[in-house]
């Protein structure tokens, strides 16, 4: 009977006359209930097991629900009750939805006998409330980073917005849009040094307005928009400790923010502790949670990035910068300070670089301007730029270069850098040996003090053999450095040539091209330069007009030097060319432009500057020269002494 059973099971779909009527008989013939004590034993075990799934079944079926109903969420403004919920779970809802699980849990409730499922149901819940645990306030989908990340590598990471007006007025729209989501916290962070008085002082001016596009002006029992003020340097304060909607407030704590004369800024701390501070208003609360930076450096605490990311992202906390743009491939930029009687002063900050590590070398120009040319990046700094795109936010640069050049956004947009952890960045270097060099050869020159490589004088006084001789001899000093320098450059750079073909991003095929066709044309420059030098101080030339009394190197497309330094000029040449053609208005066509701007050979030009009538003028002003004004003196002094104090 067994087996013809079984063969019946096999051939007839579940609910046939056939099958039906032989599973019963099979029923009756072989399943017994037991009795006496193992009929008690096996009821109690029944109810227990089916009382266990019906509590597994109930948190499953709590959470899911709940976290269905945040995924759907755009317009509530306060989250469903998790406890709402009970009353609609059904029995037969435990299981896989399949109609063959349902049936069986609903027999299964049907066999405890005398037990009402519903009562039954709300007393295992009554049970799972009492329980020593609690469930997730929020119950976070597993692909949330990833989905922040896919935004991110499609979306933009900084945007040119132009001062204060334009940046305020693009996170207007980004608060807008979340305030049609769901309510949202607003978190400023201010820097607090001195520098950023200004803009300070306009963003206050313009919180009224402000708020008043975002419908904040009108009364309400409950605003959806609220708002924390906090100011940090060396260290941090929130001002308004608790999240407020008063405008007046928010106005009073933005201009009564203490400067912070440290000159440190640890703003990833002060993300970190605010996010940590506020979090809870986006997971018990229902609120989104968005921090503004306020800055005009990159930074000193770096070290904290990751860890500030990874947090802002498991919450969903964005972060949004109003900051300066990054100097291209340099750490340092600069800010006008003015004094109080109305002088001015540049003084460097640090603002960069773009790039998680240095990828330009500091080589300074032979002869003209711009000895070290100061490009915009067109990008933030790479940190707080990179904590802005990878939160979902977005770095909004108010202030550029001043003074350097600009450059297109949608061309810039392709010679992105690598927003990635500084491990994953060092791990892409490290697969290729170009890279490996570029990066390895411009932090040989960043820590150098305008310019890693100075260039010599080129101007000689020449109304004496004996004076001419002396200024060669001194000029020849620095260029034994210079050589030791350009060779340890150029001999770190080859070792990627052969890898250069293999890069395939141009951003970081411009930048090894600009370093090696740079580095090589000036081992040219200098080479020729020793050899003119050399020849000149040996056997000095005479002066064709007897009236001049200096001799000049002025750039020349002869070089004199031999045949190794002209092939070493033909490899800048095709390098510094190839940036030209393949890379055109960006900062490293630019500046190769600049570079093959100036002829790479030397010659010489006779000049008459009448150096016996100087000398008789410095004379006469020193013997004339009226008393110093001692007090004139003390109070300039003291000027500077108060001057551009945490910068």
């Amino acid at each position: 009977m067994t087996q013809s059973t079984l063969n019946v099971r096999a051939a007839d779909p579940p609910g046939t006359a056939s099958a039906t009527k032989r599973g019963a008989a099979y029923t009756r013939s072989k399943w017994r209930l037991p009795r006496g004590k193992s009929a008690r034993a096996w009821i109690a075990s029944l109810a227990f097991h089916l009382g266990l799934m019906l509590l597994l079944g109930s948190v499953t079926y709590v959470a899911t629900q709940e976290f269905k109903a945040a995924e759907i969420e755009s317009t509530f403004d306060q989250p469903e009750p998790r406890r709402e919920f009970e009353t609609v779970i059904q029995a037969d809802a435990i299981g896989n939805d399949s109609d063959m699980q349902s049936q069986a849990n609903s027999a299964a409730m049907a066999a405890m006998a005398g037990q009402n499922p519903k009562t039954n149901l709300d007393e295992q819940l009554k049970e799972l409330d009492e329980a020593d645990f609690t469930l997730p306030d929020v119950i976070e989908s597993p692909a949330m980073a990833d989905l922040i990340e896919r935004v991110e590598v499609s979306g933009e990471f900084s945007d040119i917005v132009g001062g204060v007006e334009g940046a305020l007025d693009r996170l207007v729209a980004e608060i807008r849009q979340s305030l049609q989501e769901r309510k949202t916290l607003v978190v400023w962070l201010f820097d607090a040094s001195g520098s950023l008085k200004e803009r300070r002082t306009a963003i206050a001016d313009r919180f009224e307005n402000i708020y008043s596009q975002l419908g904040q002006l009108q009364e309400q029992d409950d605003p959806p928009l609220k708002t924390v003020v906090a100011s940090f340097g060396e260290r941090h304060t929130f001002i308004t400790d608790k999240p407020v909607d008063d405008i007046g407030k928010m106005t009073d704590a933005v201009r009564d923010i203490v400067m912070d004369e440290s000159g440190t800024e640890n703003v990833y701390a002060t993300v970190r502790d605010a996010a940590q501070k506020y979090y809870k208003y986006r997971t018990r609360a229902g609120y989104n949670v968005m921090i503004v930076v306020v800055t005009d450096e990159r930074g000193d605490d770096e070290a904290l990035l990751d860890s500030v990311i990874k947090f802002n992202r498991r919450y969903g906390i964005r972060t949004y910068t109003i900051g300066n743009a990054s100097t291209f491939g340099r750490e340092l930029g600069y800010v006008t300070w003015t004094y109080p009687d109305n002088s001015t002063k540049q003084f460097p900050v640090h603002q960069g670089p773009e790039t998680a590590m240095a990828e330009r070398l500091r080589l300074s120009f032979w002869g003209g301007s711009n000895r070290d040319m100061v490009l915009s990046s067109g990008h933030g700094p790479y940190g707080l730029t990179r904590l802005s795109a990878e939160t979902g936010g977005l770095f909004l640069i108010t202030d550029d270069v001043v003074g350097g050049a600009k450059f297109d956004k949608a061309v810039m947009r392709n010679y992105r850098p690598d927003y990635v952890s500084r491990a994953e960045y060092e791990r892409r270097v490290s697969q290729n040996k170009a890279k490996m060099a570029l990066v390895q050869a411009a932090a040989l020159t960043k820590n150098e003090r305008d310019g890693a490589i100075n260039v010599p004088r080129t101007e000689f006084r020449a109304d004496s053999d004996n004076i001419l001789r002396q200024q060669m001899t001194e000029s020849q000093k620095p260029m034994a450095k210079l050589t030791y320098q350009l060779d340890q450059i150029l001999s770190i750079l080859e070792t990627g040539e052969a890898d250069r073909e293999k890069i395939t991003e141009p951003r970081w095929q411009a930048g090894y091209d600009l370093a090696i066709g740079r580095a090589l044309a000036m081992k040219v420059r200098s080479l020729g330069y020793n050899s003119v030098l050399a020849e000149m101080k040996g056997q000095p030339r005479k002066f064709s007009d007897p009236k001049n009394d200096q001799w000049a190197l002025i750039p020349s497309d002869q070089i004199i030097s031999g045949a190794r330094v002209k092939k070493l000029a033909g490899r800048a040449r095709t390098y510094l060319t190839r940036i030209i053609d393949e890379h055109p208005n960006t900062p490293w066509s630019l500046l190769a432009e600049r570079e093959l701007s100036q002829p790479l050979g030397w010659q010489w030009v006779e000049r008459s500057v009448g150096y016996a009538k100087m000398d008789e003028r410095m004379r006469q002003a020193g013997e004339n020269k009226p008393p110093r004004d001692e007090a004139a003196l003390k109070k300039r002094e003291q000027l500077q002494r108060d001057g551009p104090k945490g910068l």
